[in-house]
Protein backbone atom coordinates (compact mmCIF):
# COMPACT_ATOMS: atom_id res chain seq x y z
CA UNK A 1 0.00 0.00 0.00
CA UNK A 2 1.35 3.27 -0.83
CA UNK A 3 0.82 6.07 1.38
CA UNK A 4 1.00 9.52 -0.32
CA UNK A 5 2.36 12.29 1.44
CA UNK A 6 0.91 15.79 1.86
CA UNK A 7 2.03 18.65 -0.10
CA UNK A 8 3.61 21.36 1.66
CA UNK A 9 1.42 24.51 1.39
CA UNK A 10 2.66 28.20 1.08
CA UNK A 11 2.45 30.64 3.96
CA UNK A 12 3.27 33.74 4.74
CA UNK A 13 6.82 32.98 5.71
CA UNK A 14 7.27 31.02 2.36
CA UNK A 15 4.55 32.33 -0.47
CA UNK A 16 4.08 31.07 -3.52
CA UNK A 17 5.21 33.32 -5.75
CA UNK A 18 2.47 34.22 -8.78
CA UNK A 19 4.72 36.25 -11.54
CA UNK A 20 2.50 38.46 -13.90
CA UNK A 21 2.57 41.82 -16.12
CA UNK A 22 1.69 44.56 -14.74
CA UNK A 23 -1.07 45.80 -16.19
CA UNK A 24 -4.23 46.47 -14.23
CA UNK A 25 -5.84 43.44 -15.78
CA UNK A 26 -2.75 41.58 -15.46
CA UNK A 27 -2.93 41.92 -11.79
CA UNK A 28 -6.54 41.17 -11.84
CA UNK A 29 -6.12 38.09 -13.16
CA UNK A 30 -2.91 37.17 -10.98
CA UNK A 31 -5.05 38.04 -7.85
CA UNK A 32 -8.02 35.71 -9.27
CA UNK A 33 -5.48 33.19 -9.42
CA UNK A 34 -4.17 34.09 -6.16
CA UNK A 35 -7.83 33.90 -4.70
CA UNK A 36 -9.21 30.80 -6.52
CA UNK A 37 -5.94 28.93 -4.73
CA UNK A 38 -6.50 30.38 -1.27
CA UNK A 39 -9.93 29.58 -1.17
CA UNK A 40 -9.37 26.13 -1.99
CA UNK A 41 -6.54 25.17 0.11
CA UNK A 42 -8.06 27.63 3.23
CA UNK A 43 -4.96 29.82 2.85
CA UNK A 44 -4.64 33.33 4.01
CA UNK A 45 -3.97 35.74 0.78
CA UNK A 46 -0.07 36.64 2.46
CA UNK A 47 0.44 32.76 1.44
CA UNK A 48 0.96 33.98 -2.07
CA UNK A 49 2.85 36.98 -3.08
CA UNK A 50 2.55 38.59 -6.45
CA UNK A 51 5.87 39.78 -8.72
CA UNK A 52 5.19 41.80 -11.10
CA UNK A 53 7.73 41.61 -14.33
CA UNK A 54 8.28 44.04 -17.06
CA UNK A 55 8.76 42.62 -20.27
CA UNK A 56 10.81 43.68 -23.59
CA UNK A 57 7.60 43.87 -25.25
CA UNK A 58 5.98 46.52 -22.71
CA UNK A 59 8.72 48.65 -23.11
CA UNK A 60 8.83 48.47 -27.05
CA UNK A 61 4.94 48.56 -26.83
CA UNK A 62 5.13 52.10 -24.89
CA UNK A 63 8.20 53.48 -27.03
CA UNK A 64 5.78 52.59 -30.40
CA UNK A 65 2.43 53.43 -28.89
CA UNK A 66 1.64 54.20 -32.78
CA UNK A 67 3.10 51.20 -34.76
CA UNK A 68 1.16 47.94 -35.53
CA UNK A 69 2.43 45.72 -32.88
CA UNK A 70 3.82 42.94 -35.73
CA UNK A 71 6.56 46.17 -36.29
CA UNK A 72 7.72 45.31 -32.73
CA UNK A 73 7.41 41.72 -32.56
CA UNK A 74 5.46 38.76 -31.77
CA UNK A 75 3.16 37.30 -28.73
CA UNK A 76 6.80 35.86 -27.60
CA UNK A 77 7.77 39.28 -26.32
CA UNK A 78 5.17 39.71 -23.67
CA UNK A 79 6.73 36.30 -22.12
CA UNK A 80 10.51 36.21 -22.44
CA UNK A 81 11.64 37.56 -19.22
CA UNK A 82 8.61 35.88 -17.33
CA UNK A 83 9.28 32.74 -18.46
CA UNK A 84 12.94 33.28 -17.23
CA UNK A 85 11.74 34.22 -13.94
CA UNK A 86 9.79 31.10 -13.99
CA UNK A 87 12.72 28.78 -15.39
CA UNK A 88 15.26 30.49 -12.56
CA UNK A 89 13.12 29.96 -9.45
CA UNK A 90 12.63 33.44 -9.21
CA UNK A 91 8.73 32.64 -9.65
CA UNK A 92 6.46 29.63 -8.80
CA UNK A 93 3.88 30.12 -11.56
CA UNK A 94 3.19 32.44 -14.31
CA UNK A 95 -0.08 33.94 -15.07
CA UNK A 96 -0.95 34.76 -18.62
CA UNK A 97 -4.00 36.05 -21.11
CA UNK A 98 -4.04 32.69 -23.27
CA UNK A 99 -4.99 34.90 -26.16
CA UNK A 100 -1.34 36.12 -26.09
CA UNK A 101 0.13 33.08 -25.66
CA UNK A 102 2.39 31.16 -28.19
CA UNK A 103 1.43 27.73 -28.77
CA UNK A 104 4.94 26.60 -27.76
CA UNK A 105 6.36 26.65 -24.35
CA UNK A 106 10.08 26.91 -23.55
CA UNK A 107 11.83 23.80 -22.94
CA UNK A 108 11.25 23.20 -19.24
CA UNK A 109 7.73 25.06 -18.72
CA UNK A 110 4.20 23.52 -19.29
CA UNK A 111 1.16 25.29 -19.48
CA UNK A 112 -2.01 22.78 -18.33
CA UNK A 113 -4.21 24.65 -15.92
CA UNK A 114 -6.57 27.01 -17.46
CA UNK A 115 -9.60 29.05 -14.69
CA UNK A 116 -12.75 29.17 -16.11
CA UNK A 117 -13.37 31.41 -19.11
CA UNK A 118 -14.77 34.67 -19.20
CA UNK A 119 -17.09 35.86 -21.92
CA UNK A 120 -15.03 35.25 -25.00
CA UNK A 121 -17.20 37.85 -27.22
CA UNK A 122 -15.14 41.42 -28.31
CA UNK A 123 -17.30 44.63 -27.52
CA UNK A 124 -17.43 47.79 -29.33
CA UNK A 125 -17.02 51.04 -27.85
CA UNK A 126 -18.64 54.19 -29.07
CA UNK A 127 -19.99 57.07 -27.29
CA UNK A 128 -22.30 58.04 -30.14
CA UNK A 129 -23.49 54.53 -32.09
CA UNK A 130 -24.04 51.33 -30.94
CA UNK A 131 -23.23 49.26 -33.68
CA UNK A 132 -20.56 48.76 -36.88
CA UNK A 133 -23.66 49.09 -39.09
CA UNK A 134 -24.81 52.57 -37.60
CA UNK A 135 -21.36 54.33 -38.84
CA UNK A 136 -21.10 56.78 -41.02
CA UNK A 137 -18.50 55.89 -44.57
CA UNK A 138 -15.02 56.95 -43.76
CA UNK A 139 -14.94 56.92 -39.70
CA UNK A 140 -11.86 56.68 -38.22
CA UNK A 141 -11.83 53.27 -35.91
CA UNK A 142 -8.82 52.53 -33.52
CA UNK A 143 -7.76 49.05 -32.91
CA UNK A 144 -4.25 47.30 -32.78
CA UNK A 145 -5.43 44.03 -33.40
CA UNK A 146 -4.97 42.63 -37.07
CA UNK A 147 -7.94 40.24 -36.53
CA UNK A 148 -10.32 43.06 -35.96
CA UNK A 149 -9.23 45.39 -38.50
CA UNK A 150 -9.08 42.45 -40.89
CA UNK A 151 -12.50 41.05 -39.77
CA UNK A 152 -14.29 44.98 -39.91
CA UNK A 153 -12.22 46.11 -43.01
CA UNK A 154 -14.03 42.77 -44.75
CA UNK A 155 -17.41 44.06 -43.68
CA UNK A 156 -16.90 47.49 -44.26
CA UNK A 157 -14.08 48.68 -46.17
CA UNK A 158 -15.21 52.24 -46.47
CA UNK A 159 -14.29 52.80 -42.49
CA UNK A 160 -10.49 54.26 -41.56
CA UNK A 161 -8.70 51.98 -39.10
CA UNK A 162 -5.81 53.50 -36.93
CA UNK A 163 -3.55 52.41 -34.78
CA UNK A 164 -4.73 51.90 -31.32
CA UNK A 165 -2.69 50.20 -28.71
CA UNK A 166 -2.36 50.20 -24.94
CA UNK A 167 -4.31 48.76 -21.68
CA UNK A 168 -7.69 48.89 -21.34
CA UNK A 169 -7.74 52.24 -19.86
CA UNK A 170 -5.25 54.03 -22.10
CA UNK A 171 -7.42 53.03 -25.28
CA UNK A 172 -10.74 54.36 -23.28
CA UNK A 173 -8.92 57.18 -22.64
CA UNK A 174 -7.62 57.62 -25.91
CA UNK A 175 -11.98 57.42 -27.37
CA UNK A 176 -12.18 59.95 -24.83
CA UNK A 177 -9.68 62.25 -26.65
CA UNK A 178 -11.60 61.57 -29.63
CA UNK A 179 -8.41 59.72 -31.71
CA UNK A 180 -11.14 57.33 -32.97
CA UNK A 181 -14.93 57.38 -32.73
CA UNK A 182 -15.32 53.88 -32.21
CA UNK A 183 -12.65 51.32 -30.62
CA UNK A 184 -13.58 47.19 -29.65
CA UNK A 185 -12.12 45.28 -26.09
CA UNK A 186 -12.34 41.88 -25.05
CA UNK A 187 -15.83 41.72 -22.94
CA UNK A 188 -13.30 39.13 -20.85
CA UNK A 189 -11.04 42.15 -19.50
CA UNK A 190 -13.86 44.57 -18.75
CA UNK A 191 -15.92 42.21 -16.73
CA UNK A 192 -12.42 41.38 -14.84
CA UNK A 193 -11.88 44.81 -14.17
CA UNK A 194 -15.71 45.73 -13.40
CA UNK A 195 -15.12 47.91 -16.53
CA UNK A 196 -18.27 46.96 -18.89
CA UNK A 197 -20.84 49.55 -18.86
CA UNK A 198 -22.26 52.72 -20.87
CA UNK A 199 -21.54 52.93 -24.85
CA UNK A 200 -20.41 49.56 -24.61
CA UNK A 201 -22.33 46.76 -26.72
CA UNK A 202 -21.14 42.98 -27.23
CA UNK A 203 -20.26 41.42 -30.26
CA UNK A 204 -22.05 37.89 -30.96
CA UNK A 205 -19.19 35.69 -31.97
CA UNK A 206 -21.74 35.27 -35.26
CA UNK A 207 -20.69 38.57 -36.42
CA UNK A 208 -17.48 38.77 -35.15
CA UNK A 209 -15.68 35.48 -34.38
CA UNK A 210 -13.00 36.07 -31.23
CA UNK A 211 -9.28 35.39 -30.77
CA UNK A 212 -7.94 32.17 -30.15
CA UNK A 213 -8.55 31.56 -26.45
CA UNK A 214 -10.00 34.72 -26.01
CA UNK A 215 -11.55 35.19 -22.49
CA UNK A 216 -9.29 32.30 -21.16
CA UNK A 217 -6.68 32.68 -18.30
CA UNK A 218 -3.77 30.08 -18.26
CA UNK A 219 -1.49 28.73 -15.70
CA UNK A 220 2.58 28.27 -16.85
CA UNK A 221 5.07 26.06 -14.32
CA UNK A 222 7.73 24.37 -14.26
CA UNK A 223 7.60 20.84 -15.41
CA UNK A 224 9.29 19.22 -12.92
CA UNK A 225 7.46 20.95 -9.97
CA UNK A 226 5.07 18.57 -8.51
CA UNK A 227 4.18 20.48 -5.41
CA UNK A 228 3.01 23.12 -8.10
CA UNK A 229 1.56 20.87 -10.32
CA UNK A 230 -0.75 19.44 -7.93
CA UNK A 231 -2.28 22.68 -6.33
CA UNK A 232 -2.87 23.49 -9.97
CA UNK A 233 -4.84 20.95 -10.67
CA UNK A 234 -7.04 21.82 -7.78
CA UNK A 235 -8.32 24.43 -9.56
CA UNK A 236 -8.26 23.53 -13.23
CA UNK A 237 -11.36 23.90 -15.58
CA UNK A 238 -11.26 20.98 -18.12
CA UNK A 239 -14.08 22.55 -20.12
CA UNK A 240 -11.77 25.09 -20.35
CA UNK A 241 -8.79 22.80 -21.08
CA UNK A 242 -11.26 21.00 -23.76
CA UNK A 243 -12.15 24.08 -25.97
CA UNK A 244 -8.88 25.88 -25.65
CA UNK A 245 -7.18 21.95 -26.75
CA UNK A 246 -9.15 22.58 -29.93
CA UNK A 247 -8.46 26.27 -30.65
CA UNK A 248 -4.69 26.07 -30.06
CA UNK A 249 -4.11 23.28 -32.39
CA UNK A 250 -5.42 25.19 -35.27
CA UNK A 251 -3.67 28.22 -34.62
CA UNK A 252 -0.53 26.04 -34.15
CA UNK A 253 -1.46 23.94 -37.21
CA UNK A 254 -2.22 27.36 -39.02
CA UNK A 255 1.45 29.27 -37.76
CA UNK A 256 -0.37 32.02 -36.56
CA UNK A 257 1.19 34.73 -34.75
CA UNK A 258 0.33 38.43 -33.86
CA UNK A 259 1.12 39.09 -37.84
CA UNK A 260 -1.81 36.86 -38.77
CA UNK A 261 -5.54 37.57 -39.23
CA UNK A 262 -7.14 34.06 -37.15
CA UNK A 263 -10.07 33.62 -34.65
CA UNK A 264 -11.67 30.62 -33.78
CA UNK A 265 -14.12 29.41 -31.30
CA UNK A 266 -14.78 25.75 -29.36
CA UNK A 267 -17.95 25.24 -27.90
CA UNK A 268 -19.12 22.50 -25.92
CA UNK A 269 -22.70 21.27 -26.64
CA UNK A 270 -23.29 18.02 -24.07
CA UNK A 271 -20.10 15.55 -24.92
CA UNK A 272 -19.64 17.09 -28.57
CA UNK A 273 -17.42 20.03 -29.11
CA UNK A 274 -18.14 22.32 -32.17
CA UNK A 275 -15.40 24.07 -33.56
CA UNK A 276 -15.64 27.39 -35.80
CA UNK A 277 -12.50 29.26 -37.17
CA UNK A 278 -11.80 31.77 -39.45
CA UNK A 279 -8.93 32.98 -41.82
CA UNK A 280 -8.40 36.58 -43.55
CA UNK A 281 -6.62 38.27 -45.58
CA UNK A 282 -4.53 41.45 -42.94
CA UNK A 283 -6.24 44.08 -45.58
CA UNK A 284 -9.31 41.97 -45.37
CA UNK A 285 -10.48 41.53 -49.02
CA UNK A 286 -10.87 37.73 -48.51
CA UNK A 287 -12.17 36.03 -46.04
CA UNK A 288 -12.09 32.31 -45.17
CA UNK A 289 -14.33 30.23 -42.53
CA UNK A 290 -14.93 26.34 -41.76
CA UNK A 291 -16.12 24.31 -38.64
CA UNK A 292 -15.76 21.07 -37.10
CA UNK A 293 -17.88 18.71 -34.63
CA UNK A 294 -16.90 16.17 -32.69
CA UNK A 295 -16.34 14.14 -29.67
CA UNK A 296 -14.84 16.91 -26.50
CA UNK A 297 -11.65 14.56 -26.67
CA UNK A 298 -11.05 15.20 -30.10
CA UNK A 299 -10.75 18.46 -29.78
CA UNK A 300 -6.78 18.88 -30.96
CA UNK A 301 -7.52 16.75 -34.35
CA UNK A 302 -10.67 18.56 -35.12
CA UNK A 303 -8.67 22.14 -35.04
CA UNK A 304 -5.57 20.73 -37.13
CA UNK A 305 -8.03 19.40 -39.76
CA UNK A 306 -9.96 22.44 -40.25
CA UNK A 307 -6.49 24.18 -39.87
CA UNK A 308 -5.26 22.32 -42.97
CA UNK A 309 -8.61 22.54 -44.55
CA UNK A 310 -8.31 26.10 -44.90
CA UNK A 311 -4.81 26.32 -45.56
CA UNK A 312 -5.58 24.62 -48.66
CA UNK A 313 -8.15 27.08 -49.96
CA UNK A 314 -6.39 29.79 -48.88
CA UNK A 315 -3.00 29.15 -51.01
CA UNK A 316 0.33 30.66 -51.00
CA UNK A 317 0.95 34.29 -49.73
CA UNK A 318 -2.53 34.48 -48.09
CA UNK A 319 -1.60 36.09 -45.11
CA UNK A 320 0.97 38.61 -46.72
CA UNK A 321 0.91 41.98 -45.38
CA UNK A 322 0.44 44.77 -47.84
CA UNK A 323 -0.25 47.21 -45.48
Amino acid sequence: MTIETPITLPSPEAPLKIGTRGSPLALAQAHETRDRLAAHFDLPAEAFEVVVIKTTGDDRAMIAADRPLKEIGNKGLFTREIEEQLLSGGIDIAVHSMKDMPTEQPEGLILDCYLPREDVRDCFISPTHSAIAELPEGTVVGTSSLRRRAQLLSRRPDLQVVEFRGNVQTRLKKLEDGVAACSFLAMAGLNRMNMAGEHMTPIAPEDMLPAIAQGAIGIERRTDDARVAEMLDAIHDRPTQFRLDAERSFLRTLDGSCETPIAGLALLEGEELWLRGEILRPDGSEALSGERRGPITEGARMGADLARELLARAGEGFFDWKG
